[in-house]
């Protein structure tokens, strides 16, 4: 904040320190000799002379830069002193639509608010350098961004509104507060209502907008390729191969050696199935299962060799990486790997030979583990299930291959009670499925139900990735664990923890923070208590959001939602890059060789963490965006819902259906004036008194939807 000061007469060397203040206290604001001599309570003509000089003095001495004709910011290298002698944190910003913003800091603990007016130009996600203001009591820790340290997303997807001889990208992301202006000569083709994606090349320092440019039309919006294309541009994820990543598939001969094979431990012979959806076409993983004795079984849980075929310093392996992960969207899969790979060569095809990567247990009837083997492989898958015809061999007790299924599912059971009581935590999450016409529209949601043949694969895969991770992350004889790659989960933050305690006291449920096991015990019994209420997704929303994310690093400490010391990635090769770090790291330490780098792992850790991340919110978008087009012809029509959540704009209702969410306005609720009652997560009519509060059931009229914005409005009616 800048002061008047009184009208006087400073010494040269007074007068420099106050005017350097000035800039200190707004470093990057640019300010000319008539603004500074405001400041200064100077409004003589000689006065704002003698300033215009000082000005031009302190440019020639290095103190200041001009940034515009007759306009001075400070330098760098004075803010480089200035950064010794007040308090900075870097970190990432969380940018608001409304232009405000926090900073998630680097050094963890509370958010830092940071108003319109001192983001200077950061977007969502950038990692930046902030100025910390002196604390105020009462007040939250305000800060002003000082550096942008790294810009994060420049491409964004939007809408093309034209003028005369301009236009603005109107942005479809929500965390995208400005709209982007685009010259005449930077269109590419692109008609006005176009749906586009602009990049941004420069922001003026006095602009209210990023200047871009188009860099490709992608078509109408509302169309369903063109809607999804446009989820996948947004989050920077590529729409096809590039040619030498195809080639270089192409080379990849789909007959195996002799040689090869007689290298590896031979499973042709033995029982050997997939379980996988439906409709999927990538077979990462199987199941054998053999009979030793009465009371001794080799289960094997074999996984697609992908490292044999994608080598580093290929184009192969550098677009598995650079992708890091496969893309779920409804309707289609954006794959990390080539078609011929990953529904072809490397797909566990049923009666086809194929290279695998193997975990292989004898275990008991009490699934004791006797004796375990890790190595390559090769198999022969019997039979390829999907998840529903192997649900119905486990409740009918009869179908194919039915003594080895229930076999395999008596084991999983137990290994599951096991890992329950161990205190694992069964977090609940509703996951919407949609059946779809030939041109992508939704006709039919339903939910999507984890049964026991979910369960079944579930159980073995984590069993296969909990144990090659101790395997290399707890060797025999203390010797010093080998660099590796884990999938870890931390501790839930304490402060969230307490503050979702206090929430659900007020909801009348309870959570007891006393041990891992008594909070694990008190989640799970919490999420049996609020299945099927109103109150069930925010509740399950706010509680994954309690505990910290999982992620990928070279430094294990273990797996909080799990409840196990070791665990990694190793079962899905064919769309998760981490599984193919694992797997080249456990061949090469089965064979003796010395440990890699950790640092070089680490990095690519982190990138995989952040790619796992986009395809997570890219996947969500998809959902959102196929849930509002399901209710596009259904407007003015009556559905039944349950209060979600409750703000100062209105009642969020969820839909019993389809599970798509919408507001309702407080602002169109005539009947009453009603006000919130944020303590309690209700809103109370004014003048009759009705209380309408989370988890309530409603009925609600479709009022209007907006598909670009993905937006429902709905409209509360009369029971």
């Amino acid at each position: 904040m800048t002061r008047k000061r009184k009208k006087g007469h400073y010494s040269d060397n007074a007068l420099q320190n106050i005017i350097l203040s000035i800039y200190a206290e707004n470093p990057f604001k640019a300010y000319n000799n008539k603004q500074i001599a405001s400041m200064l309570g100077i409004k003589d003509k000689s006065g704002k002379h003698r300033i215009y000089e000082m000005l031009t003095e302190m440019l020639s001495s290095g103190a200041l830069r001009e940034v515009k004709r007759g306009k001075f910011m400070l330098s760098q290298e004075k803010l480089s002193n200035l950064s010794n002698k007040k308090k900075f944190v870097t970190g990432t910003i969380d940018l608001k639509k409304t232009g405000k913003a926090y900073l998630i800091s680097d050094e963890g603990g509370e958010d830092i608010f940071i108003a319109a007016n001192n983001v200077h130009h950061a977007l969502n996600n950038d990692r930046v350098k902030v100025l910390l203001f002196p604390k105020r009591k009462g007040h939250k820790t305000e800060g002003q961004v000082i550096e942008i340290l790294e810009r994060r997303k420049t491409n964004y997807v939007g809408v093309l509104e034209i003028s005369k001889n301009f236009g603005f990208v109107i942005p479809d992301n929500p965390s995208m507060p400005y709209d982007i202006f685009i010259p005449k000569t930077q269109f590419k083709k692109a008609k006005n209502g176009d749906k586009v994606v602009a990049t941004i090349v420069d922001w003026p320092e006095h602009s209210n907008n990023p200047f871009g440019e188009i860099v490709e039309v992608l078509g109408r919006p509302g169309d369903n390729d063109v809607e999804m294309n446009a989820i996948l541009a947004d989050y920077d994820f590529p729409l096809s191969f590039p040619k030498t990543v195809e080639e270089d598939a192409e080379k990849i001969s789909t007959q195996i050696p002799k040689e090869e094979i007689a290298k590896r431990r031979d499973f042709r012979n033995t029982w050997t199935i997939t379980i996988d959806p439906a409709d999927a076409k990538d077979f990462d993983d199987a199941l054998s299962l053999r009979k030793i004795k009465d009371d001794l079984w080799e289960v094997g849980i074999h996984i697609a060799d992908v490292s044999h075929y994608v080598r580093p310093g290929t184009p192969l392996e550098n677009e598995a990486y650079n992708r890091g992960t496969s893309i779920y969207l409804v309707d289609r899969v954006i794959p990390m790997l080539p078609e011929k790979l990953s529904n072809g060569v490397c797909s566990l095809r049923p009666e086809e030979e194929k290279l695998t990567f193997s975990a292989v247990f004898k275990m008991n009837n009490k699934a004791e583990i006797i004796d375990q083997w890790f190595g390559k492989t090769v198999i022969r898958s019997d039979r390829r299930f999907a998840y529903e015809e192997v649900q119905q061999i486990i409740e009918t007790e009869t179908g194919e291959f039915v003594e080895n299924i229930l076999q395999l599912n008596a084991l999983a059971t137990i290994l599951r009670n096991q890992r329950f009581n161990n205190g694992a935590i069964n977090f609940h999450s509703t996951e919407i499925g949609f059946k779809l016409d030939e041109k992508g529209k939704p006709i039919e949601t339903f939910v999507k139900e984890s049964k026991e043949a979910n369960h079944l694969v579930e159980e073995f895969m984590l069993l296969a990735n909990k144990s090659v991770a101790a395997l290399i992350g707890k060797p025999k004889g203390n010797k010093t664990p080998k660099t590796f790659v884990y999938r870890v989960h931390d501790e839930p933050n304490p402060e969230k923890l307490n503050t979702f305690t206090q929430f659900l006291n007020k909801l009348g449920y309870s959570l007891d923070i006393r041990s891992h096991d008594a909070l694990a015990k008190s989640y799970n019994n919490l999420f049996d208590k609020i299945q099927g209420k109103g109150e069930e997704n925010m509740i399950e929303t706010i509680a994954i959001r309690t505990m910290t994310k999982a992620y990928y690093s070279t430094d294990n400490i273990g797996h909080y939602g799990l409840a196990f010391d070791f665990y990694t990635h190793f079962t899905s090769p064919i769309r998760r890059y981490p599984d193919l770090m694992v797997h080249r790291l456990l061949e090469r330490y089965l064979e003796g060789k010395r440990s890699v780098n950790k640092e070089a792992y680490e990095d690519k850790c982190q990138h995989s963490s952040d790619m796992e991340k986009r395809a997570v919110e890219a996947e969500r978008d998809s959902i959102k965006y196929k849930q509002v087009e399901f209710l596009l012809d259904k407007q003015g029509k009556i559905f039944d819902g349950l209060i979600s959540g409750v703000s100062k704009w209105g009642l969020f209702v969820e839909l019993v259906e389809s599970k798509s969410e919408g507001l309702v306005r407080l602002s169109n609720m005539k009947d009453d004036f009603y006000y919130l009652d944020e303590d309690n997560y209700q809103i109370i009519g004014r003048k009759y008194g009705q209380k309408l509060r989370l988890g309530d059931p409603v009925k609600v009229l479709v009022k209007q939807v907006d598909i670009v914005r993905r937006q429902l409005d709905f409209e509360l009616v009369e029971n």
